[in-house]
C-alpha cells in the first residue's frame, strides 16, 4: 500500500526484509503514527538470479515479442537479446521509461514460476507526513479495525474476479492485488484488470515497472506457504499467467505519485490490458474466469454507501501473501490535500500486498460494482484508504478500452 497520516512508509511484505535507511527509520519512529503504502513486494539477490535465468528461458530460448513492441524497444535504444539476458534489471534513470505512452512489457516465458511468485514481497521506506497539512477538514475519525476474513477456497468459486499482479522494480520482485473488470468495447469478453497506480508505475521519481503479469485466482486451493513450496505452476496459477500488453494510470500519479503514497494517492489507480503467456486459445480473461465486475465512476458520497468489501492478498505480517482475504465496513472520508478528491476509508487489518485489490459496493441496481481499490494504510494495519473513482479514473479506463476496441 502507500502511506498516510501522519508519517508514511511503503509497507514491507515481511518485517524481516524491511529496507529502511537509518535516517528514514528515525523519522518513522519519531512519528506518533507511521503509515504505509500497501502493495508491492520484493525479494533479494536469490530472486534476481532466478529472474535472470528465467528471463533467458522460453520454448526456443527467445522472447516472444510482437513487432510493434520490438520497434518501440529499438526506439528507446533497448537491445532485445540483452533485455532477455537480464538487461531489464537496469534501472538507470535515463533508461527507465516513464511517460504514459512509453509502456512496453515483452513476455518472458517462464519468468513467473511458483517460487518467484511466492517470494514476491514489499520494500519498506518511511518519510515525514508534512504533505498532509492541506487536509480539507472533512476527514472522519479513524475507523475501528475490522479483522480481515479468509476467503474460503476455492477462490474461483468465491471471488472469481480477484487475483495478483506481479512485477519487477528496482527493489526486486513485487506483488499487488487486482480485479478483473468489464470492458465496454468487448462485452462479456474483457481482458482488463484494475489495480493501483503504484503497482504499475513508480510515480514522480521513476517510471513503468517491468515484467507486469496478472494471475487470476492465485493459489486457488488455498494452500499454505509450506505446501506451495512444492507446488506446480498450474497449482499456483490454475487459470494461467497473463502479461500486461498495455497499462495506463492517471497523469496525476505519474507526476505526483511517490513512495510515500500520500502524494497522488487520490489518483492511485491503473488499468492493465492483458494477454495470456501461452498464447490465445480464443477465450478472453473474462471468459476464462467466468466473471468481470462493472466499474462505477459515479459512486455515491460516503454517507450514502452502506458498505464496501475490500479483497486482497495481504503479505506483511501476520499474513504471508499466499491467501486471499476480505474486509467489510461502512466507509468514512479521508482528506489528504485541498487540491485532491477525498478518499474512502474503511477499517481493515489487511497489510502490504493487498494494494490494488478491488473495493466493491452494491449499486442502485442492486448489483455489485467496483468503486475503488486499496491504496494506502497505516503501519498498525487498522484501516485502508482508496480513491473515489470519478472522471479522471473513467478517462484512464476508457482510454485502455478504446485502444483495443478494434481487436
Amino acid at each position: 500500500m502507500r502511506p498516510i497520516r501522519p508519517s508514511f512508509t511503503t509497507r514491507p511484505g515481511r518485517s524481516a526484509r524491511r529496507r529502511v535507511s537509518p535516517v528514514l527509520t528515525a523519522v518513522a519512529l519519531a512519528s506518533a503514527v507511521a503509515l504505509t503504502a500497501t502493495a508491492c513486494g520484493s525479494d533479494d539477490t536469490k530472486a534476481d538470479d532466478r529472474a535472470s535465468a528465467a528471463a533467458a528461458a522460453s520454448d526456443d530460448g527467445r522472447i516472444k515479442i510482437p513487432d510493434d513492441i520490438r520497434d518501440k524497444l529499438k526506439e528507446h535504444g533497448i537491445d532485445i537479446d540483452k533485455w532477455k539476458d537480464g538487461a531489464w534489471k537496469n534501472w538507470d534513470k535515463d533508461d527507465w521509461l516513464r511517460e504514459a505512452d512509453d509502456f512496453v512489457n515483452p513476455i518472458i516465458k517462464g519468468l513467473w514460476d511458483p517460487e518467484r511468485m511466492r517470494d514476491a514481497d514489499d520494500p519498506d521506506k518511511g518519510v515525514d507526513d508534512s504533505d498532509l497539512s492541506g487536509d480539507q477538514g472533512v476527514t472522519d475519525p479513524a475507523p475501528e479495525p475490522v479483522d480481515a476474513k479468509a476467503v474460503p477456497p476455492t477462490y474461483h468459486a468465491n471471488a472469481a474476479t480477484a487475483g495478483k499482479v506481479f512485477f519487477d522494480a528496482p527493489e526486486g520482485t513485487m506483488v499487488c492485488s487486482a480485479t478483473v473488470v468489464e470492458d465496454p468495447a468487448h462485452p462479456g469478453k474483457s481482458n482488463l484488470v484494475w489495480t493501483a497506480g503504484h503497482c504499475v508505475h513508480a510515480g514522480k521519481k521513476g517510471g513503468w515497472y517491468r515484467n507486469i503479469a496478472f494471475v487470476p485466482s492465485y493459489n486457488d486451493a488455498g494452500k499454505s506457504a509450506a505446501e506451495l513450496e512444492n507446488a506446480t505452476r498450474e497449482e499456483a496459477a490454475p487459470y494461467g499467467v497473463y502479461w500486461g500488453d498495455w497499462a495506463q494510470t492517471s497523469q496525476q500519479w505519474i507526476e505526483q505519485g511517490g513512495e510515500t503514497g500520500g502524494d497522488g494517492a487520490s489518483y492511485d489507480y491503473a488499468v492493465i490490458h492483458v494477454t495470456p503467456e501461452k498464447g490465445s486459445n480464443g477465450k478472453s480473461l473474462e471468459e476464462t474466469v467466468g466473471s468481470a465486475l462493472p466499474v462505477n465512476f459515479k459512486a455515491p458520497a460516503v454517507p450514502k454507501v452502506a458498505g464496501i468489501t475490500a479483497t486482497g492478498y495481504p503479505a506483511a505480517a501476520p499474513f504471508d501473501g499466499q491467501l486471499l482475504y476480505q474486509c467489510q465496513d461502512k466507509p468514512g472520508r479521508l482528506s489528504i490535500s485541498t487540491a485532491d478528491p477525498t478518499m474512502y476509508r474503511i477499517g481493515c487489518t489487511m497489510t502490504g500486498g493487498s494494494s490494488g485489490g478491488g473495493w466493491v459496493a452494491t449499486g442502485s441496481d442492486g448489483k455489485p460494482a467496483l468503486v475503488s481499490n486499496t491504496s494506502i494504510g497505516p503501519v498498525t494495519a487498522g484501516w485502508l484508504a482508496g480513491p473515489r473513482l470519478g472522471d479522471v479514473a473513467k478517462g484512464v479506463y476508457d482510454s485502455v478500452s478504446e485502444k483495443f476496441a478494434g481487436q
